[in-house]
């Protein structure tokens, strides 16, 4: 009796252990701090993409959601927001009822290299060159044919954009998915 008393003793006391480490462990952190994205060069980016109300939409890093939730309330489209940070993604889901598009948008808090995109007709990004080469072989193996990609400043290694435009001091670029 005595040692099963002494044995659940024990596994109590390793079971708050781990419980109370994982609890401490601090979760994933940001490859890249957030810098939001101008809602002008934000509306550029959706049409140089073409969006309209049969895409969805996904934003790699989307902050505070503006990328979506323009794409969904300007041109109807579905959108997806991928981000790592569960306060931006608090604000998001916040915005995006706000801006009376919750139906049509939704914010996952998870890793953007380990979330799935191929439902994504349309993938946003504002990142980082050296992130961008990470994705690269993502976006080619997850996007179907036709799938557009546009990236706010930073290109995607040696990919050769299909159409470069200039706002607001700044460059967006698109590829299309062709495979």
């Amino acid at each position: 009796m005595k040692l099963t008393v002494v044995r659940a003793a024990l596994l109590c006391t390793i079971a708050t252990t781990i419980a109370v480490a994982q609890r401490a462990t601090p979760g994933p952190t940001p490859d890249i701090h957030y810098v939001p994205t101008s809602p002008g060069v934000a509306d550029a980016m959706l049409k140089l993409a073409g969006v309209t109300s049969s895409d969805t939409v996904y934003d790699l890093g989307s902050g505070d959601g503006r990328i979506v939730i323009a794409a969904a309330k300007k041109y109807g489209a579905r959108g997806v927001g991928v981000e790592i940070d569960p306060k931006l993604v608090a604000t998001a889901r916040k915005n995006a009822e706000s801006a009376g598009v919750s139906d049509r948008v939704t914010f996952r808090q998870e890793d953007l290299f380990k979330t799935s995109l191929s439902d994504a007709t349309v993938v946003t990004m504002y990142l980082s060159t050296t992130i961008n080469m990470r994705l690269r072989s993502k976006l080619q193996r997850e996007l179907k044919p036709g799938a557009r990609i546009v990236s706010h400043r930073f290109l995607i290694g040696d990919w050769k954009p299909e159409a470069e435009e200039g706002h607001e001091g700044t460059n967006i670029y698109l590829w299309t998915i062709s495979r």
